[in-house]
């Protein structure tokens, strides 16, 4: 298929313009984290504290998430929506006030515990609205929608941190953090104003019977592959940073991980080109065997060179299997809980890489990157046993449940996306 594909998407009515405004917020989320890192340590001169504040936000963030998401379900994406753009906006303005005034660092992480608390995860609430907009015989264009939301996040965590870091060399630590909050916020209340794609909301009794497909084994599962997935992200970048050093190559580390970024950028991009004849699940085997296979060539290399070339496979395995989290998903969850789903995958994802930040620190310093390499290879065989073992017990067949039209609340605004009909019971 031609890249066609992709404008064929954004051509959708109302398409291009929640997609491109949550563009605009993702690159400010992307600059969040690291924003802080730069704010702290531009005011305490203290990395430790910057970690804390910014371990907090990162913590507060993954727990938080799915109970934003919770109620994002319950009240609609442009009732819910706003209201937590504004709390993020009093966060950031509570954050840099704390920091200004020279305050303790347990009292400057609360601060980051409320900007965490407080990021809206619109890349779980753009795939809903992806997945509410290509109903029935559009629904085979999902995964190129979701290809698309891959590489719109990739995209944002290449701009986000190199943009973020460029303001605080430049001498203006505290210039991020602002930027980034005001691209959230701006970005965030654009996205919500594209009330005619935004998913119908579900009646109470319907949301309280779907909860229970988040409970199913089949996105247990998914849940797991997206631990493993963020171990291997954690893993990577401190084993990575390591092998620079180890190799007197420090400043090599940025343009390893650069190299590994444009190639998934690459594959993502080829892959939502195709459609694809194997079911997902078997893709999903296959991408996740590729990974683990590949990672096996990292203990190999021996220059950051070499590092490179191995960077590029791992690279390119990543992206596909990411868009395939996302249309399993899709598939296992009801509508009514679709973006609570999505956002337990982003939960499950953030916290691996948290975790396995402080795993694979400590077996470098023990066994040196070799160490970190082996808990990001024990990550992404662990993805390709459960991709590979009980495939069917776990993915499919879909659940009926999943695919369900959730039913209109009385009131709501009715578009041409909104499918009518009777709903079959549940």
């Amino acid at each position: 298929m031609s890249s066609a594909t992709y404008r064929t998407l954004l051509r959708t009515p109302g398409a291009a313009a929640f997609f491109l405004t949550a563009a605009v917020g993702r690159v400010g989320i992307a600059m969040t984290s690291l924003g802080i890192v730069w704010l702290v340590h531009g005011q305490t001169d203290s990395y430790a504290d910057a970690g804390l504040v910014t371990g907090g936000c990162a913590v507060a963030e993954a727990l938080a998430g799915p109970q934003l998401a919770r109620l994002i379900d319950r009240f609609g994406q442009t009732r819910a929506l706003p209201p937590a753009l504004l709390a993020h906006a009093a966060s950031v303005a509570t954050l840099l006030t704390l920091v200004a005034d020279g305050s303790p660092s347990w009292l400057m992480t609360a601060g980051g515990v409320l900007v965490g608390a407080t990021v809206p995860q619109l890349s779980a609430l753009s795939a809903a609205r992806w997945s509410a907009l290509l109903r029935g015989d559009r629904a085979a264009g999902l995964p190129t929608a979701f290809a698309l939301e891959s590489l719109s996040n990739a995209l944002g965590y290449l701009v986000g941190p190199a943009l973020v870091s460029t303001i605080g060399a430049g001498g203006h630590p505290a210039l991020g953090t602002v930027l980034a909050a005001v691209l959230v916020v701006v970005g965030g209340l654009a996205f919500a104003a594209q009330y005619r794609t935004a998913p119908p909301v579900c009646a109470f009794a319907e949301r309280t019977r779907a909860r229970g497909s988040l409970l199913r084994p089949g996105f247990a599962v998914l849940v797991g592959h997206n631990l493993a997935i963020g171990v291997y992200f954690g893993a990577m970048q401190v084993s990575v940073t390591a092998f620079a050093v180890e190799h007197g190559a420090p400043d090599a580390a940025a343009p390893l991980f650069a190299v590994s970024s444009c190639s998934g950028l690459l594959a993502g991009w080829v892959y939502g080109l195709r459609r694809w004849r194997a079911e997902a699940r078997v893709q999903l085997a296959a991408g996740t065997a590729g990974l683990a296979l590949g990672s096996l060539l990292l203990f190999a290399a021996g220059s950051p060179l070499g590092l490179g070339f191995v960077m590029v496979l791992t690279g390119a395995a990543v992206p596909p299997i990411l868009v395939l989290f996302s249309v399993l998903a899709e598939s296992a969850a009801h509508r009514a809980v679709l973006t609570q789903a999505f956002t337990w995958l982003n939960s499950a994802s953030a916290a691996g890489a948290a975790g396995a930040a402080a795993v694979s620190g400590r077996a470098v310093d023990s066994s040196g990157a070799p160490g970190g390499f082996a808990a990001a290879t024990t990550a992404a065989a662990t993805m390709a046993v459960l991709a590979a073992t009980g495939i069917r017990a776990r993915y499919g067949p879909k659940q009926q449940l999943a695919r369900h039209e959730p039913t209109r609340l009385q009131g709501q605004p009715r578009d041409e996306n909104t499918m009518t009909g009777s709903r079959p019971p549940i």
